[in-house]
C-alpha cells in the first residue's frame, strides 16, 4: 500500500491536469461562435435565407459567429420575438419598428441595414390580386368582403388599409381582414376564402394567380398614391 507521502504527489499532479482541462474548457466556452439569429417573412426578398446558404461569403461565419434564418410570417411577431430574446436580427418594417419602440419599450434599438424597399420608380411593389371573375372592379366594391394579409399590423397590412381608407371602408365595419401565410393566398383565392390575396415576390409569379387572379392594386401606383417602403 502506498504511503501517504507517496500518494501526495499524484493526487497533485491530479489536480493541476484537471485544473488545466477546467481552464482549457471554459476558454473554449469562451471562444464559441456568437449565435446571431435573423428574421425573415420571404425567402429571396429577404437576405436571411441566402446569407445561411452563402456561409463562404461571410469571412469569420464559424469563427466569431454564426447565422441562423429564422422565419415569421410578419414584421409584428419579430417584436416579441426581440423582446424576449429570442432574436438579434428583425426586418422590421415601417410599420412596426415604432411600435417596437413606443409600445414594446425597444429604445436600444438600431437600424443596421436597408434591406429593401417596396415600390422604387422602375421596381417592383407588392400587389393585391382578385378574381378575373369577382366583379370587384374598384375599391369600393371590397365592402363586405374578406381580404388576406400575411400579419395584421405588416407593412404590406397597412398599405391595403390605406388604399381603403382613401376609398372610405373601414376595417371591421366595411370588411373583414384574415391572416395567412404567404404560399397560401392563391389557393384561399381560388377556393373562393378570401376575395383579395396579398403578393410579394416570388409568390405572386404563381402559375395559379396569373391564370385566375388580375392585379387589383399596387402598394405603389404610378402618382404614389400608395407609395410606401416596406422590410
Amino acid at each position: 500500500m502506498l504511503s501517504w507521502e507517496e500518494i501526495m504527489p499524484a493526487n497533485r499532479c491530479v489536480s493541476y491536469i484537471l485544473g488545466l482541462l477546467a481552464l482549457f474548457g471554459s476558454t473554449a466556452a469562451f471562444s464559441e461562435p456568437v449565435l446571431i439569429r435573423t428574421a425573415f417573412v420571404v425567402p429571396v426578398s429577404n437576405w436571411a435565407p441566402m446569407l445561411e446558404e452563402k456561409k463562404d461569403l461571410a469571412k469569420h461565419w464559424g469563427n466569431s459567429y454564426v447565422m441562423q434564418a429564422v422565419r415569421y410570417q410578419g414584421t409584428p411577431l419579430m417584436i416579441t420575438a426581440l423582446a424576449n430574446d429570442q432574436l438579434e436580427i428583425a426586418s422590421l418594417a415601417y410599420s412596426t419598428l415604432g411600435l417596437a419602440i413606443q409600445n414594446a419599450g425597444l429604445e436600444d434599438l438600431r437600424i443596421i441595414a436597408d434591406e429593401f424597399q417596396d415600390g422604387t420608380p422602375g421596381f417592383y411593389s407588392n400587389e393585391f390580386f382578385v378574381r378575373k371573375d369577382s366583379g370587384i372592379n374598384s375599391i369600393k366594391d371590397l365592402k363586405a368582403k374578406v381580404l388576406a394579409i400575411n400579419a395584421i399590423g405588416s407593412g404590406a397590412d397597412i398599405g391595403m388599409r390605406a388604399a381603403l381608407k382613401k376609398a372610405g371602408l373601414e376595417d371591421k365595419r366595411d370588411y373583414t381582414v384574415i391572416e395567412a401565410p404567404f404560399p397560401t393566398m392563391p389557393a384561399l383565392l381560388t377556393e373562393k376564402k378570401a376575395d383579395l390575396v396579398t403578393g410579394v415576390m416570388p409568390f405572386s409569379l404563381s402559375p395559379v394567380l396569373k391564370e385566375n387572379a388580375k392585379v387589383f392594386f399596387k402598394r405603389r401606383t404610378d402618382s404614389g398614391v400608395l407609395s410606401s417602403r416596406s422590410g
